[in-house]
C-alpha cells in the first residue's frame, strides 16, 4: 500500500508552472435573450476552456492566439463556431447566440461505436448523464446517484456489509460491464466494492448503454454497460469544492484543482473523502442498519499536447476504504473472531488509465492502456477473505474511411491475475498454497458503419477471443438507425454477449460466513442473444421542447450461471443452468423544458425476467429471479424561482413487489411491497462562484418493516437446535431497501472557472 502511494505522489506532486499568454476572452452564451448555464466554450486546438455560469457568462484568460476559433455546445442546442481576432486587444466581449435544436439532443458519445459521434447520429442507443442531474440529489458516490437513470437500479445485495452491484433493465450487476474512460477498470473482484469508491467530482459525464455490448467491449458487457468519462483537464474549473453532511452523520467532500506543467501539460487534481462512524439501528435487531466507512480516493489526471494538435491523457487513481458492519457491540479488535458478529473489509485500490494516437503510424491509429491492482482483506465475522487481482489492459483501433463505410479496426489484449483463499484457488493437493487463476484474453474485432442514406444508416460488428480456459468465442452485432424525419428516430439492434464467471462478484452471499460454496460443475461461460428496438422522438415546441424515448428489449441466455440458495440453506450451490434464462421488458422516459424555469422528467420500466429450468422430471419449471422487481420508475420536477435564484428539486423512485432469497418454512413475506423513496431539496446561488443546498433524503421515512436478518441473536449459528422448530439460521440475504429512514442534508459548492 505505501508503495503505491508514493507511485501516486510521485505524480501529484509534479512542479506546478504557469503559461503567461496575451488577451482575455469573454461574453456570454445565449439562446434568444435567455442565458445557457453549463455551455462548454473552448479555443480550437488549445487547451483554453470553460463552461458558461448560471447568466451564461464565460471567461477565458491568457488566450495567446490573435486569430482563433471559438467552439461552444451545449446539450439541446446546435453547436456554434465564431472565428476572432484579437489584434492589439487585451480584452474581446462577445456573445454567443445558440439555437434551439429541431432534431435531438446535439451531445457527443463515445460508448457505442467506439468513436467520437453526434449522440443524433450514433446507429446505438446512448444514454447520457452530466453531473448536474446528480447535484439535484446529491450522493458520496456514482453508485448511489445511478438511481437516477430509468432503467438502471443500484441493488444492495448484503444488509451487513452493503454490497452492492448495478442492475440494467432487471439484469444482475455481474452482466454490467464499468468502464472509466472506456477502460474495463472497474470488473470481477473490483465491481463488488469498487463501484462505490468513484467519486462524482471526477466526472465529465456518464454514458449507459442497455443491451449487448460485447462485440466491442468483451466479457461482462452482456446486460449493458456504464462508461465513466472523466473530466478533461482543459475544460474543468480551475478550483471546485464540495462539502456535504446529513443529519445522521454522513460527512462527503469533494475538491479539485488544475494546473499547468509547461505549455503543453494541463493536469488535474482531485480528492474525496467519505465519512460516516455512527451506529445506528433503526429497527432494533443489535445490528448496525448502515455499513460505517471510510473511504478516501485520489485522482489526477494529464492531458498532453502534440504537435499535431492532438491530445494524449494520463490518469492516476488511488483508493482506499475502511468499512464494516455487524453487531453493535464489535470493534476492530473482534475481527475473525467467533464472539462478536462482524463483517470487516479493507480495500486498496490502484488503477492507471491512459490513451495516446500514435500519429507515427498515421492518422486513425489510437492506443488505449489501463492497469489496476485490487487488495480485499476482509473476515465476514470469522470467515476470512483475502483476494488481489490484477488486471493489465492494452487495446489499439484504427480508424478508416472508405466512401459510405467508417471502418474500426482493433485488437486488444486482457492480462488477469487473480488469488484467493477459498476453494476456487486452493491447491488440490496442498490446501495450504493456492494456485493464482491467470486469465488471457487477446481478442480481435471490426466494426463498420454504413451511411446509406441521410436517414438510414447500418452498423454491423464482430469480436473474436479466446479464452486460455474456455476456447474460442464468437461475438456478432448489428445496429439499423432510420431517421423518419427531423423529429423522429427509430433504432434495432441485435447481438451476441458471453460472460465468464468470477464466483465473488457473483454472489456476494457465498462468503458471508453463514453459507458454504459449493460449485457443482466445470462452470462454462454463459451465451445470450439480444434484440433491442428504440425509438425517440425531440421536438420543440411555443413552450419549450419535449423528448420522448422508448425501448423494448429481449435477451434469452443459455448455460446462465445462477447460484441456488433453496436446495441447502447452509449453501449456495453454483451451476450453469439447464435450461435457458428470459430477460425482457419495456421502457420509456419522457423529459419536458418549458420556457418558464420548469423541467420534468419521467421513466418508467417493466421487467419479465425468469428461468426455465429442468427439473428431475425433465420438465421445464418456471422460477423468477430474486431481488428484480417487475416495474421501477424514477422522477425528477426542477423549477427555480427567479426572484430569489432558488432551485427547487424533487426525485425519487417507485418500485414494485420483487421476490426475495426467503429460507425454508419463512415466516417473513417472500415478496417485498410497492415502496417509494423520495427526495427533496434547495438550492439557493449566492454568487458566481457560490451555492448552498439543503434537503431531505427518503422524506416519506420508509424503511424495511420485516425481519431483514434472520436470527440476528445467533448469527453463528451456535443454539440452531435449542427453541428452532423450523430450522432456521442466520441469514442477510432478506434485502430490498435501505434501513436507512428520512434525514436532512446541507451542502456547499464553490467554483471558480
Amino acid at each position: 500500500m505505501i508503495n503505491k502511494r508514493l507511485i501516486f505522489l510521485t505524480f501529484s506532486l509534479l512542479a506546478i508552472l504557469t503559461v503567461n499568454g496575451a488577451g482575455i476572452i469573454k461574453g456570454k452564451v445565449l439562446s434568444g435573450e435567455e442565458p445557457i448555464e453549463y455551455a462548454m466554450v473552448y479555443v480550437k486546438g488549445t487547451t483554453h476552456g470553460t463552461t458558461s455560469k448560471e447568466d451564461g457568462s464565460f471567461e477565458m484568460r491568457r488566450v495567446n492566439h490573435n486569430k482563433c476559433m471559438i467552439i461552444t455546445t451545449c446539450m439541446g442546442y446546435e453547436p456554434d463556431t465564431l472565428r476572432i481576432n484579437l489584434g492589439d486587444e487585451e480584452t474581446k466581449t462577445v456573445n454567443i447566440n445558440l439555437k434551439k435544436s429541431t432534431k435531438t439532443i446535439g451531445e457527443v458519445t463515445v460508448t457505442g461505436t467506439m468513436k467520437e459521434v453526434s449522440l443524433s447520429e450514433s446507429p446505438v442507443a446512448i444514454e447520457i448523464i452530466t453531473p448536474r442531474l446528480f447535484e439535484k440529489n446529491p450522493t458520496p458516490s456514482i453508485f448511489e446517484s445511478l438511481n437516477m437513470v430509468n432503467g438502471v437500479r443500484p441493488q444492495i445485495q448484503c444488509t451487513v456489509c452493503s454490497t452492492g452491484d448495478i442492475h440494467i433493465n432487471g439484469m444482475e450487476g455481474a452482466y454490467t460491464m464499468v468502464m472509466i474512460d472506456g477502460m474495463p477498470i472497474v470488473s470481477a473482484l473490483g465491481s463488488v466494492y469498487g463501484l462505490m469508491g468513484i467519486p462524482n467530482s471526477i466526472i465529465q459525464r456518464v454514458e449507459v448503454q442497455k443491451g449487448p455490448a460485447s462485440t466491442l467491449y468483451g466479457s461482462e458487457a452482456v446486460g449493458g454497460l456504464i462508461n465513466v468519462i472523466t473530466k478533461d483537464p482543459r475544460l474543468a474549473p480551475k478550483v471546485s469544492v464540495d462539502l456535504m453532511a446529513t443529519s445522521q452523520q454522513e460527512f462527503n467532500g469533494d475538491m479539485s484543482f488544475r494546473y499547468n506543467i509547461g505549455k503543453r501539460i494541463t493536469s488535474l487534481f482531485s480528492a474525496n473523502v467519505f465519512h460516516f462512524d455512527n451506529k445506528l439501528d433503526i429497527n432494533k435487531d443489535n445490528f448496525t442498519d448502515i455499513t460505517l466507512q471510510k473511504r478516501y480516493a485520489f485522482f489526477n489526471k494529464f492531458s498532453f499536447k502534440h504537435d499535431k494538435g492532438n491530445y494524449s491523457q494520463l490518469a492516476v487513481r488511488y483508493y482506499y476504504e475502511n468499512r464494516w458492519g455487524g453487531e453493535m457491540r464489535w470493534n476492530e479488535t473482534l475481527r475473525g473472531s467467533d464472539s462478536i458478529y462482524g463483517e470487516s473489509i479493507y480495500t486498496d485500490r490502484l488503477e492507471l488509465i491512459g490513451s495516446s494516437p500514435l500519429n507515427f503510424l498515421g492518422d486513425g491509429f489510437k492506443l488505449q492502456y489501463c492497469f489496476n491492482s485490487h487488495l480485499q482483506n476482509s473476515a465476514y465475522a470469522n470467515t476470512p477473505f483475502r483476494a488481489d487481482q490484477k488486471i493489465s489492459f492494452v487495446q489499439l483501433t484504427k480508424n478508416i474511411v472508405i466512401g459510405h463505410n467508417d471502418i474500426l479496426l482493433g485488437t486488444a489484449l486482457r492480462h488477469t491475475w487473480y488469488d484467493d483463499d477459498t476453494v476456487i484457488t486452493r491447491n488440490a493437493i496442498d490446501t495450504t498454497r493456492s494456485n493464482p487463476t491467470i486469465t488471457l484474453l487477446p481478442g480481435v474485432f471490426v466494426q463498420d458503419e454504413i451511411k446509406l442514406s441521410n436517414s438510414n444508416s447500418v452498423l454491423v460488428g464482430v469480436r473474436y477471443d479466446y479464452n486460455n480456459h474456455h476456447g474460442g468465442i464468437f461475438s456478432p452485432r448489428a445496429n439499423w438507425k432510420y431517421k423518419i424525419n427531423e423529429h423522429n428516430t427509430i433504432r434495432f439492434s441485435v447481438g451476441n454477449g458471453y460472460r465468464v464467471v468470477n464466483i465473488f462478484s457473483e454472489d456476494h452471499a457465498a462468503f458471508n460466513g453463514s453459507r458454504v460454496v459449493e460449485i457443482k460443475n466445470n462452470i462454462k461461460p454463459e451465451q445470450s442473444w439480444n434484440g433491442t428496438f428504440n425509438y425517440s422522438l425531440f421536438k420543440a415546441f411555443g413552450f419549450g421542447y419535449v423528448s420522448i424515448e422508448t425501448n423494448a428489449f429481449l435477451t434469452r441466455f443459455s448455460n446462465r450461471i445462477v447460484a441456488d440458495y433453496f436446495t441447502d440453506a447452509n449453501k449456495v450451490i453454483f451451476d450453469n443452468l439447464n435450461g435457458y434464462g428470459i430477460n425482457r421488458g419495456v421502457g420509456m422516459q419522457m423529459h419536458w423544458t418549458f420556457n418558464i424555469p420548469l423541467n420534468i422528467t419521467l421513466g418508467a420500466t417493466y421487467m419479465d425476467v425468469f428461468l426455465m429450468k429442468n427439473n428431475e422430471q425433465n420438465v421445464l419449471e418456471k422460477t423468477y429471479q430474486v431481488q428484480t422487481p417487475n416495474f421501477t420508475s424514477n422522477f425528477l420536477v426542477s423549477y427555480k424561482l427567479p426572484v430569489i435564484n432558488t432551485a427547487i428539486d424533487l426525485s425519487g423512485n417507485v418500485y414494485s413487489p420483487m421476490l426475495l432469497p426467503i429460507l425454508p418454512n419463512d415466516y417473513r413475506p417472500e415478496y417485498s411491497p410497492w415502496f417509494a423513496l423520495m427526495n427533496i431539496q434547495a438550492t439557493q446561488q449566492l454568487s458566481d462562484v457560490w451555492e448552498v443546498y439543503a434537503g431531505c433524503k427518503n422524506f416519506l421515512n420508509f424503511i424495511p418493516k420485516e425481519d431483514v436478518i434472520m436470527r440476528p441473536f445467533d448469527p453463528f449459528d451456535k443454539n440452531v437446535n435449542v427453541n428452532n422448530p423450523n430450522g432456521y439460521t442466520f441469514d442477510t440475504g432478506y434485502n430490498y431497501a435501505p434501513i436507512q429512514g428520512a434525514r436532512l442534508f446541507v451542502g456547499v459548492r464553490m467554483k471558480i472557472r
